[in-house]
Order: C-alpha cells, then sequence, then structure tokens
C-alpha cells in the first residue's frame, strides 16, 4: 500500500476510532465547550472586540416544559418520530431550494434536524463543504444509535447560540429574561428559540417583526408536541 494511501487509511480509522470516544463521553459528561465558541472568541479577538462567553450546563429537568416543547416545534417537528434526518422535510428544502435558485432570489431553506445541529454543534465547525457535511451525517447516525432522545434535546439546548457569547439556554434566559430556564413560561420559551435560525442576527430583546411571527407560530404547535422520556 503506498505511504499516502496508507497514512488515509490511519487518518479514517483515527477518526472513527475518537468519534466513538467522544461520543461516549459526551453521552455522561456535560460539554464544556464548542468549536463554534472557540471560533467566535477567535473571530472577536481579531477584530479588537471583547471577547464574551456565557453557558450555565442545566440538567433537562431543570428546564421548562414549554421550552423543550418550543424547541422541538421550532427546529424539528417529527424530532421523536426518525433516526436523525428528516427526509420529508429534506425534499421539501430540495424543491423550495430549487425554486429560489430557478427565480434568482430568495433564501436557500435548510432540513437539518435536532440531532444534526447537535452533531454539528458539539464535534464540527460552522461550513457548507461536503466532507463537513459527510462528518455531521456521520457524528449524528452515531449520537442516534447511542443516546436517547432526551439526551441529545439536553445537550442541543445546552450548546446552542443564542447572540454574541451567549451559549445554551440557561445564559440565554438570565440574560434576556432575568431568570433561570426551568422559569420561562411558553410566551417567553417561544421567543427565544425563535431566534434559533439566525441568533447572530434575529434578537431576543430586540425582536422584529419575523421572530415575532416566528414566535407565534410555535407558540400554536406547542399543544401538538411530546416531549422524550
Amino acid at each position: 500500500m503506498a505511504q499516502g494511501a496508507r497514512a488515509a487509511v490511519f487518518g479514517v480509522c483515527g477518526f472513527v476510532v475518537l468519534s466513538f470516544i467522544a461520543v461516549a463521553v459526551f453521552s455522561l459528561v456535560p460539554v464544556p465547550v464548542t468549536p463554534l465558541a472557540g471560533i467566535r472568541a477567535i473571530e472577536a479577538g481579531f477584530n479588537g472586540r471583547p471577547v464574551q462567553f456565557a453557558k450555565d450546563w442545566v440538567a433537562i429537568d431543570e428546564m421548562s416544559p414549554s421550552l423543550l416543547r418550543a424547541a422541538i416545534a421550532s427546529e424539528d417537528f417529527h424530532f421523536l418520530e426518525h433516526h436523525g434526518f428528516d427526509f420529508e422535510a429534506i425534499q421539501k428544502a430540495m424543491r423550495a431550494n430549487e425554486r429560489v435558485e430557478k427565480r434568482g432570489r430568495g433564501k436557500i431553506r435548510g432540513a437539518s434536524t435536532i440531532s444534526q445541529q447537535t452533531a454539528k454543534n458539539v464535534f464540527l465547525w460552522p461550513s457548507r463543504t461536503w466532507v463537513r457535511k459527510g462528518l455531521e451525517a456521520w457524528l449524528t447516525l452515531l449520537i442516534e444509535a447511542t443516546w436517547s432522545k432526551r439526551r441529545i434535546l439536553e445537550v442541543y439546548l445546552n450548546v446552542i447560540e443564542f447572540g454574541d457569547g451567549v451559549y445554551g439556554v440557561e445564559a440565554a434566559s438570565r440574560k434576556f429574561f432575568r431568570k433561570p430556564a426551568k422559569n420561562l413560561n411558553s410566551s417567553e420559551a417561544a421567543l427565544l428559540v425563535a431566534v434559533l435560525p439566525n441568533p447572530r442576527k434575529l434578537r431576543v430583546d430586540h425582536p422584529s417583526s419575523y421572530v415575532r411571527y416566528r414566535q407565534a407560530s410555535i407558540i400554536r404547535r406547542l399543544s401538538y408536541v411530546e416531549i422524550p422520556n
């Protein structure tokens, strides 16, 4: 076997082993920091801005049930039914994106599940390359096979970005509502997750009409959402 091919094989085997270890570890312990948080800190330093990092891990039992329902209603309505990928949502996104390309205007639509977003946020970096997407797919399958749905949702809500230097629902809840995540009501929970499509532009503290529209839409769907056991 050529040296280059041998190195590639060792590299792939090493990644597989490390991914199994990392997924096993984070099935039990809190995620201390994510690659995205590190990237944001480096960007802030290079741009001369103060590096901010607010994150407080809380167990899922310490989160408001309304918050859990709001996250599923907003980000992944079929979360309890799929095994990592919502193929119906993917097909709808593909058709919508084809129409955008034909018109030459509009917004590209995504179809990432909570499981996919968890894999990306915990282990990977923000990118649209096929390599990153392939790694995300592998890690999504791995966490779906080894973590419970409740654990996936718990990790997701503890690492997701809510604004400049704000990560996880506990830090976001205390920053924007001056209360712990377990005390959020349905309106506050829906407003918090309404910014998740783009937390760098959409604001919880100064919600636009679009954010308010999303908030109202999420509230209407709450009663149809089940929380994973």
